[in-house]
């Protein structure tokens, strides 16, 4: 079940919120609600959810208690535990492919069944590593209650796809909440909002960019290939921020406040502005349980490249089992080496435009590298983009794939990347307040907006048009 689906939004959501808002037992709901979410859709895999939320729960106890085994010793063990079932159903296969390539031929190719990967592993597994490692560092009370433990772990509005909830930030309100009206109300808004982002934005852009990209590579030219990573560029952003919008409205109108996951990531003029913009739960996730640990940069310039490094290949290696991603991390991590060696100092001394010109065509070649199916594919898709791609002509020209609802939905996408939604905002409730008119003005163009949003989005989702979030499959 995905938040933009008819089986979600009128079916699903309207039965949780009544039996939500009835009784006193509302994390013993939401964690039923959130199973039934997850089971919807990966009900053969709901054991290993099962069984990483009961392990997560005793080795909590174990390092708070300290009785029968050292604390630090119990985080280890939670950790490699954590961890190895990542790695099995994440990694096992790509692991296996790898070996069997280095593998002389005499002793044959190693044989494992095809392991599948279950849906948000990537997810759960981080929220409950930060479970244990908040409470070792006594960052958050352990939680004695099975059941608000596996209300946070399993909360469907950031399940599959985050944002990454720490626990130190939100395990009081899971003990004690308040649920409001005006809450409740900024709260769809935001759902709102994420839904026309994710239905009528990226999924609109998905189909030229899905089409590009499962075109051979010798019939692009390179209009077509800079509209195909144009065009992924602004699918992936609204994809995921249509996503998180939804997660922090659904969250807010439960009473719990998820936290913001992206800040206009493409308006940045630095690599390294970017990743402070770009999927922060993540970057916050890695920074204070990895690259912090590691010394960040504290301990001198050579080792704060490598800190930087190692970051940035297992921030690679996170998002998927396959060498692009692990090539897409350490393209980022050398950027952000060689703005730190003196590189950001250069920069700045060029005009606004032409930095953000600079992180715009670096950050447009890593969603290549990221969209493409191998190394091969990115090289030779980046070589046309450049003109240097086959000498043959494109089999259709970038035109055939600009229809009008595609040319609005870029249009849509570039202006909606950019900041000018809280600026006309700004101004236009400092104008209500001059006039007096604040509330006559500001009220109903708001809900006549969302209502055309909602509507369009209604209707794109009757028609068929629905489609997985990218980050379902990490």
């Amino acid at each position: 079940m995905v938040f933009s689906s008819i089986s979600f939004i009128f079916y699903f959501l309207p039965i949780f919120f009544l039996l939500y808002f009835q009784g006193r037992f509302k994390n013993l709901v939401l964690l039923l609600a959130s199973l039934v979410f997850y089971a919807w859709g990966e009900v053969e895999y709901s054991a290993i959810l099962l069984f990483s939320i009961t392990i997560n729960y005793f080795f909590g106890l174990m390092i708070a208690r300290g009785k029968f085994i050292s604390p630090r010793l119990a985080l280890t063990f939670g950790i490699m535990v954590n961890l190895s079932l990542l790695i099995y159903f994440k990694y096992a296969n790509f692991i296996m492919n790898n070996l069997n390539m280095l593998l002389p031929d005499r002793i044959g190719p190693l044989h494992l069944d095809p392991v599948r990967l279950p849906l948000g592993i990537s997810f759960f597994t981080f929220h409950a590593l930060s479970y244990l490692i908040d409470v070792y560092r006594h960052d958050a009370e352990v939680e004695k209650n099975p059941i608000t433990l596996s209300a946070y772990i399993t909360m469907f509005p950031q399940l599959v796809a985050g944002p990454i909830i720490r626990y130190q930030t939100i395990f009081r309100e899971f003990r004690a909440r308040t649920e409001s009206l005006e809450n409740f109300t900024r709260g769809i808004k935001f759902f709102v909002i994420g839904l026309g982002q994710k239905v009528l934005i990226a999924n609109t852009l998905a189909v030229p960019a899905d089409a590009i990209f499962n075109s051979s590579i010798d019939g692009l030219g390179w209009p077509l290939a800079w509209l195909g990573a144009i065009c992924f560029t602004l699918q992936i952003y609204f994809d995921f921020l249509g996503y998180s919008n939804m997660a922090v409205g659904l969250g807010l109108m439960l009473g719990f406040h998820v936290p913001q996951n992206f800040n206009y990531p493409y308006i940045s003029d630095s690599i390294t502005e970017f990743w402070r913009r770009w999927h922060i739960t993540l970057s916050r996730w890695f920074r204070d349980y990895l690259y912090i640990p590691l010394g960040g940069n504290r301990t001198g310039n050579l080792r704060t490249y490598l800190n930087l490094l190692i970051v940035f290949f297992l921030c690679g290696l996170w998002h998927g089992a396959n060498w692009t991603f692990i090539a897409w991390g350490l393209y980022y991590g050398l950027f952000l080496i060689i703005e730190r060696m003196g590189f950001k100092e250069i920069l700045i001394r060029f005009p606004v435009f032409v930095r953000h010109v600079y992180v715009m065509v670096v950050v447009i070649l890593g969603w290549v590298l990221f969209r493409s199916n191998d190394i091969q594919m990115a090289a030779g898709y980046i070589k046309t983009m450049f003109g240097f791609g086959a000498a043959g002509h494109t089999t259709q020209p970038a035109r055939f794939y600009l229809e009008n609802d595609v040319i609005l939905a870029l249009m849509c996408g570039i202006v909606g990347s950019m900041p000018w939604a809280p600026v006309l905002n700004r101004w236009f409730n400092a104008i209500a307040r001059d006039t007096r008119w604040e509330k006559l003005l500001a009220e109903p163009v708001s809900l006549v907006c969302l209502t055309l949003v909602m509507a369009l989005t209604a209707a794109s989702l009757a028609s068929g048009t629905s489609n997985p979030f990218i980050y379902f499959r990490f």
